[in-house]
């Protein structure tokens, strides 16, 4: 009789020699692991339309939860890379360094980190994506922005880089088709959270944006798209790993996300509070990770030597207003909206608002960060379903972070939204997001560890 490792190994055989959708999702069903000619072809059929919606998605929940092995993740990433056109920058006379964020609940850091670095002789070339499950999308807060594009063909990608040093847009047809079409399909599918999705989705758009350095914020904590630490610093490994083997330079830090980052939450909330800080305000825990991570890809493009130094430039950077200058150019060459964005300290908001108020006296323990995050997509700031609209205005402002002292009845936060129905949906998500104890918890580590 024959034992189990030769069962499953006359098994894949067998089922090896299948090339058809049915069959390839049913060998990582079954954990079987797949072939470099049996991702192709199933990435390949779905570009063509010859595979579905449905057979993906259920591809998709199949690596969710079998996961893929290093080889399986490698051709992943290489097959959606080549999905479409790979950019060559070598025509740019500087270090070419980008910064990528793997989700979270009021990061807004590359609105300020693309500039930053720019500012600093250093070409940003970002291409960013749209919210995912309860995190926040650098496109969607740009779009609140009136008139910002951010689509743009390969030749005007190129036009703008070299006009001024960076570009923020999102994927083309051209760049990585493949990841834009299951990206989308991930958001509404529950198939986020998965470290083999999120490198190759991720690595294909780094990849083919044409960047020497990636650093690489990888989010820990409730607020995150991969929670658990392990597997956050398993992802973390396997993102430098994949960068190292296309022969690019990576840097990876884990930061903490079990409350949100900063004071607002949402679309045009999350630029207003960017637009401050560069203006001069501080805001303490926005302002270490943007500087950190500046620090990083400073160090990484040849302009410091060491990320402690990185920093102290990306300090100075904040403080002489280069950041904000470099940030209306972006607004502008973007078709941005520039009388808008300096009219910032306005305070537009959506038209409907409401308080959450403390409930005792105390010190804040706890504002999970994922409750926030999908209370913001209640109040219209994400979305549910891929045609789904988002209210730009929509959100919510914190008046309280962790360890604030509180008394009962002062104001935790306020949310707004162009909805009452989506108001009070967004109020209901956050009964239970904030604690109050009567003891002042311990100082929250912001940045956990560096891996390069």
């Amino acid at each position: 009789m024959l034992n189990t490792s030769w069962t499953f190994i006359i098994g894949w055989i067998f089922l090896i020699c299948r090339m058809n959708p049915v069959e390839i999702i049913k060998l990582k069903r079954n954990n079987y692991p797949l072939t470099e000619n049996q991702i192709k072809f199933f990435i390949e059929g779905y570009l063509q339309g010859d595979i579905t919606d449905y057979q993906m998605s259920a591809f998709l929940m199949a690596v969710y939860f079998n996961g893929m092995n290093d080889e399986e993740t490698f051709y992943l990433t290489d097959i959606m890379l080549n999905s479409g056109e790979i950019i060559d920058l070598n025509f740019l006379d500087m270090p070419k360094v980008d910064k990528h964020s793997t989700g979270g609940v009021g990061d807004k850091t590359s609105l300020i980190i693309a500039p930053l670095v720019a500012s600093c002789g250093i070409a940003v070339p970002m291409i960013s994506g749209r919210g995912l499950g309860h995190t926040g999308g650098t496109l969607d807060k740009l779009e609140s922005i009136p008139g910002f594009n951010v689509n743009y063909s390969v030749p005007d990608f190129k036009r703008i880089i070299k006009e001024t040093g960076v570009v923020l847009i999102g994927q083309t047809g051209e760049l990585a088709p493949a990841d834009k079409r299951i990206y989308s399909l991930r958001d509404v599918t529950a198939t986020v959270e998965c470290i083999p999705l999120i490198t190759s989705s991720i690595m294909s758009k780094k990849l083919a944006e044409g960047a020497d350095g990636i650093v690489l914020d990888v989010k820990i904590g409730n607020g995150a798209n991969l929670p658990d630490k392990e597997k956050s610093v398993e992802l973390a490994k396997k993102l430098i790993s994949t960068a190292k083997k296309f022969g690019k330079k990576a840097i990876a830090v884990l930061t903490d996300m079990e409350e949100p980052l900063g004071r607002n939450i949402g679309n045009w909330l999350e630029v207003e509070e960017c637009i401050e800080m560069m203006n001069g305000s501080m805001i303490p825990d926005l302002y270490k990770l943007t500087n950190v991570l500046s620090g990083a890809m400073i160090f990484l493009g040849g302009k410091a030597s060491g990320i402690d130094e990185g920093e102290k430039i990306a300090g100075q950077k904040l403080i002489d207003k280069s950041a904000y200058k470099k940030f209306l150019e972006i607004v502008k060459i973007q078709n941005g909206d520039v009388k808008y964005i300096k009219d910032w300290s306005n305070l537009k908001r959506g038209k409907f608002k409401r308080q959450v108020l403390a409930s005792e006296d105390g010190f804040i323990t706890e504002m999970t960060a994922m409750d926030f995050g999908y209370a913001s997509i209640e109040l219209g700031c994400g979305r549910k379903r891929v045609e789904d609209k988002v209210d730009y205005l929509a959100g919510i402002i914190l008046h309280k972070k962790c360890g604030n002292e509180v008394r009962e009845n002062d104001i935790i936060c306020e949310l707004y939204s162009g909805s009452e129905t989506k108001l009070e949906s967004g109020f209901n998500r956050l009964k239970d997001a904030v604690r109050i104890s009567k003891t002042k918890p311990p100082e929250r580590k912001l940045i956990l560890d560096i891996l390069d």
